[in-house]
């Protein structure tokens, strides 16, 4: 076995993760490739034809490198690991980004850099600022702002806003999202690149923007320095204030700057200008100013000389491209607003698609009840119809009543002439028993004062009678026995003839009495006989007034009820009635 094979074969090739801004890739490398080649190989992967603002960044013992294009990767510094790591990243800043970028790749990544330099608090940016940056980055992410879509908390996942700033103020997730979301509706129609270079046109004005910040020294003894390296020029800080510098050295007043260790030395174009000298301890760091120092003047010198002919074609074909897109979007929204006029066409026609079928079936069911109503009118009629016959047959036989009732009523004046002339006769014999009556009562008065008189007079006949007796005894007791023989005969003879006159006054006085009880009971007799013909009389004329009510009420209600109402009786009272006879009356009912 020879010696060589006793060597370990070294690998061809090496592993490499190139991270973007937006993406990760990983590479497969030869060993002898340099740093251009892979730097080249991620330039046409990600399609960026603008490369001198980029670089590949790598850390090293805590500090960040730049690879460089002429050595060759493994060569360098870069980290042992496999795969290597590298960041893909702006190394230099356009002082005017609008007119620098030409690219729409370009701007993106400048725009995700920036944007994240800004949350992570290495740029510093106001509150209000960084809420205007936020709607423009919004409507960049999410396009033009939809009410109907982007509903309140569609912001709760991005982070949009410094920490700073959100400390700063007391304020919810949700009242800073309706903040943004207030700025965002503003920026209807803007399209994703215009958002992109807007956010960027804003964050070129910031302080800290496109600035590399290192810690120098003006000499050994000196308190520590900020050296910032930026596409203007180099600006010195105080430690405690990254906004304003204290001196600056625009490129285009720097002559010449010379390194040698750890001493920088800027020596102005004037030369009555005094040269500047610092101090930077780490060597790695004074390479890597020195980079970005030659980096950013030859880019200073290559905006004030002509664009080449690679820049003048780019320019020409992102004019073209934007052109091109312009009118891509004008398309588009016109197709959008014609899509848009159309589905509220639609909506307008559907939503009047529904309001006659509303109208449809509002129209269907006021059929429905139409037809529903001329059914139950026509029973209505029909109803109607049976009852004017029904009506019709309640006429003719309240006609025919009427007509009966008119010869009742007829009849009913016949019957009550009648019962009038019955009255008349009756009040007349009643007017003649009230005068025999009064007559008899004259009698009866004479006669009892003649029964008195009588009775007077057989009071005194009996009293002298008496006397006679008591005065005479044997002779009462004569009386009491035969006749005697006709001794005294003048005394017989007068006591025959006083026995004959008394009684003859008894037989006369029961006689009277008599015929006067017999004409007492005859009166009363006759009295109650014409009170019960009054009774009766008067029964009859209250039955004959009530059934010619109710006959008249009768007539009334048929010729009504023909008429298709019900009218009320009317009680018509007797106005003919004669006093003199309920004078009368009332004196048969004393009696």
């Amino acid at each position: 076995m020879s010696i060589l094979g006793l060597k370990k074969k070294q690998p061809k090739t090496f592993k490499v993760k190139v991270i973007t801004m937006d993406a990760e890739m990983e590479f497969s490398c030869e060993v002898k490739w340099k740093g251009k080649d892979l730097f080249d190989l991620v330039c046409r992967t990600v399609g960026l034809r603008e490369t001198w603002f980029f670089g590949l960044r790598y850390t090293v013992k805590d500090t960040h490198a730049w690879l460089k294009l002429e050595k060759k990767v493994l060569d360098q510094e870069v980290p042992k690991d496999s795969p290597i790591t590298f960041h893909f990243q702006a190394k230099f800043f356009p002082e005017k980004v609008e007119e620098e970028l030409v690219q729409e790749i370009t701007q993106h990544l400048f725009f995700l850099q920036v944007k994240k330099q800004i949350l992570d608090e290495e740029i510093f940016c106001s509150p209000e600022a960084s809420v205007l940056l936020a709607s423009y980055a919004v409507q960049a992410k999410y396009g033009d702002y939809d009410p109907n879509f982007h509903k309140l908390g569609f912001l709760a996942q991005d982070e949009l806003l410094p920490k700073s700033v959100l400390m700063q103020y007391q304020m919810t997730t949700v009242m800073w999202e309706e903040k943004i979301t207030a700025w965002y509706a503003e920026h209807r129609g803007i399209a994703r690149d215009e958002a992109e270079m807007e956010y960027l046109k804003i964050a070129q004005d910031l302080e800290m923007y496109g600035v590399s910040y290192f810690a120098i020294t003006q000499n050994k003894r000196d308190t520590d320095l900020l050296l910032g390296v930026d596409a203007q020029g180099l600006h010195i800080y105080s430690p405690n204030s990254k906004l304003n510098p204290k001196k600056s050295f625009p490129w285009s007043g720097i002559r010449n700057i010379s390194y040698s260790e750890k001493e920088f030395t800027i020596k102005p174009l004037e030369k009555k200008n005094d040269v500047f000298k610092f101090y930077s301890s780490q060597l790695r760091v004074n390479k890597l100013i020195l980079q970005l120092c030659i980096g950013n003047h030859d880019l200073f010198m290559r905006r004030r000389k002509v664009d080449t002919i690679e820049v003048q074609q780019m320019k020409a074909q992102a004019k073209e491209e934007k052109a091109r897109k312009k009118m891509e979007r004008q398309i588009l929204a016109r197709e959008k607003q014609m899509r848009e006029d159309a589905e509220r066409a639609k909506e307008e026609m559907e939503r009047r698609l529904f309001q006659l079928q509303d109208e449809a079936r509002l129209a269907n069911e006021a059929l429905l009840r139409s037809e529903e109503t001329a059914d139950l009118l026509a029973e209505k009629a029909q109803i109607a119809e049976e009852e004017a016959k029904l009506l019709a047959h309640k006429a003719a036989d309240a006609e025919q009543e009427r007509q009966r009732l008119e010869v009742t009523a007829m009849k009913t004046k016949e019957e009550k002439r009648l019962m009038e002339q019955k009255m008349r006769e009756a009040e007349q014999l009643a007017v003649k028993l009230v005068e025999q009556s009064e007559r008899r009562l004259k009698e009866a008065d004479h006669l009892k004062q003649d029964l008195t008189e009588a009775k007077d007079a057989e009071r005194r006949a009996k009293q002298k009678l008496l006397e006679i007796t008591k005065t005479t005894y044997p002779l009462i007791a004569a009386y009491s026995t035969p006749p005697a023989p006709p001794e005294p005969a003048d005394f017989s003879c007068e006591s025959a003839s006083a026995n004959q006159r008394l009684d003859f006054k008894d037989s006369d006085m029961k006689r009277l009495s008599m015929e006067i009880e017999r004409e007492r009971l005859e009166y009363m007799e006759k009295s109650k006989h014409l009170q019960d013909q009054l009774k009766e009389l008067k029964s009859e004329i209250e039955s004959l007034k009530l059934e010619e009510q109710q006959q008249q009420a009768g007539v009334y209600g048929l010729h009504g009820e023909a008429r298709g109402y019900v009218q009320e009786p009317v009680y018509i009272p007797h106005s003919n009635r004669n006093s003199a006879y309920m004078s009368q009356m009332a004196f048969f009912e004393e009696v």
